[in-house]
């Protein structure tokens, strides 16, 4: 971002680290000749992280790629070894990131019965691109699945405090990301 900004005249001088959506920055700019907002330690602090990462290099990068196939084989691995098994899986919101796994991975309804969502502009409706439908959350009550596939896994305390009662038929939550992990 830093180049970018630099490109147009403008700098960073303060950077914060938010925890929405599993975990998200908030950048302050300004012009480069406004010296009326110094550039404030976090900034640094930051970019020393960033390197440290190994995101200021290309392999990094590359190394990412892999690391996104691994993922999705990881979840149709589970996916097809639960199907194969006979056992149902529904997942739990509709967030944008959860349908990009699901669209990537070529999971259809083949796979998830259903998704569930709180918010009744989604219900009623259908994820885009895997057309799984989006019910009201006491369709999980009703069907009893196996397995919850919980979507917006940045939440996932949330959702595993508000369905906790999915344990009482021996249901158990599936969180994709950032590996396939069962939690009973």
């Amino acid at each position: 971002m830093d180049k970018i900004l630099t490109a147009h005249g403008l700098t960073l001088f303060d950077v914060e680290e938010l925890a929405t959506h599993g975990g998200s920055l908030r950048v302050y700019v300004r012009h480069i000749e406004d010296e009326s907002s110094p550039i404030g330690p976090r900034v640094g602090e930051l970019k020393a992280r960033e390197e440290g990462a190994g995101l200021t290099r290309l392999e990094s990068y590359l190394s990412f790629t892999e690391k996104v196939k691994e993922t999705k084989r990881k979840l149709l691995d589970f996916l097809i070894t639960v199907k194969r098994a006979g056992k149902t899986i529904a997942a739990y919101g509709a967030p944008a990131k959860g349908n990009t796994l699901l669209n990537y991975c070529g999971v259809r309804l083949d796979f998830i019965d259903y998704t569930v969502d709180l918010s009744p502009y989604k219900q009623g409706h259908f994820l885009p691109g895997t057309h799984i439908p989006i019910y009201h959350p006491d369709k999980i009550t009703e069907t009893k699945p196996d397995y919850l596939l919980i979507l917006p896994w940045n939440i996932k305390d949330e959702i595993m405090t508000n369905m906790a009662h999915i344990r009482q038929w021996g249901g158990k939550f599936v969180l994709p990301m950032p590996e396939v992990r069962i939690c009973l």
